[in-house]
């Protein structure tokens, strides 16, 4: 029988039953080694150690713990999963799930990407936490705009809002699944975007090319006529950047939108 009931989750002491009480009141399911330290007043090691062998909190990362709520039942931190995005929300800051990641979550992409993207300001190298990678996308404080707070499992996380996430995705289409996969969100749900908000973005992003990729996407999916307005007044500087960051150096220098063309964009191949 021992060796049925060593996986399931055991009584706590003392100590370890003040921590996860104060923890609770103070509303930090997810709480770091400094946090149990102030609340005991001493090195926390033992009590964080004792705690994770009997499954009552779940290692994030160095230093960082998630406790294991009741409802999960006698396995414990084995049964529990923490959702990337409060992951996300607590390796770095300022920041924000952006690019490919919110294309996801705002239904944009039926793709689900391998890694979550992270916008910030700090160049920081992917993570790898609890079996997910983590891509940290640095970005310049102008572009930390258009940010909204959702809530996932009582945690309030910031996400670009719906047409940010385009404009992010045109300035940056290597962490965005390349542009065939923007161009398709932009072909099949463009009347949930709204073209002038978009614009308003690339403008104070200071990206010109945001509009190059856009004006393409749209000319070549036959949407440029209904949104040609979006285009009056905006003059397109020269100088050719790629269509796609990711893709194959040989193309054609398109002349009206001033970009190189280096991957073909076809509404008919997305039709299935």
């Amino acid at each position: 029988m021992k060796e049925i009931t060593e996986n399931y989750r055991k009584g706590i002491g003392k100590k370890e039953s003040i921590l996860l009480s104060e923890l609770a009141r103070k509303n930090k399911p997810i709480f770091t080694a400094a946090d149990a330290k102030a609340i005991l007043k001493k090195d926390p090691y033992l009590t964080l150690h004792q705690l994770k062998k009997k499954k009552w909190i779940l290692p994030i990362k160095g230093g960082l713990y998630a406790i294991v709520p009741l409802d999960i039942g006698v396995k414990g931190a084995d049964s529990f999963i923490v959702h990337d995005f409060v992951v996300a929300s607590y390796l770095v800051r300022p920041y924000y799930i952006g690019l490919w990641s919110a294309l996801n979550y705002h239904g944009l992409s039926d793709q689900l990407p391998s890694s979550v993207f992270i916008c910030t300001t700090k160049a920081k190298k992917p993570l790898s936490v609890l079996n997910s990678v983590f891509i940290f996308v640095q970005l310049s404080r102008n572009k930390f705009i258009g940010i909204e707070t959702i809530e996932i499992d009582g945690h309030r996380i910031n996400i670009s809002d719906k047409n940010k996430t385009v404009a992010d995705c045109l300035d940056h289409p290597e962490h965005s699944g390349g542009i065939d996969e923007i161009a398709r969100a932009i072909y099949f749900y463009h009347e949930e975007l709204d073209f002038e908000k978009i614009k308003d973005y690339a403008l104070k992003m200071r990206n010109i090319t945001i509009y190059k990729r856009l004006g393409y996407i749209l000319d070549k999916t036959g949407l440029l006529d209904k949104y040609a307005r979006t285009f009056q007044g905006i003059k397109l500087t020269k100088g050719y950047p790629r269509l796609d960051k990711i893709g194959p150096r040989k193309g054609v220098h398109n002349e009206k939108w001033k970009l190189f063309v280096n991957v073909d964009i076809s509404p008919k191949r997305w039709m299935y």
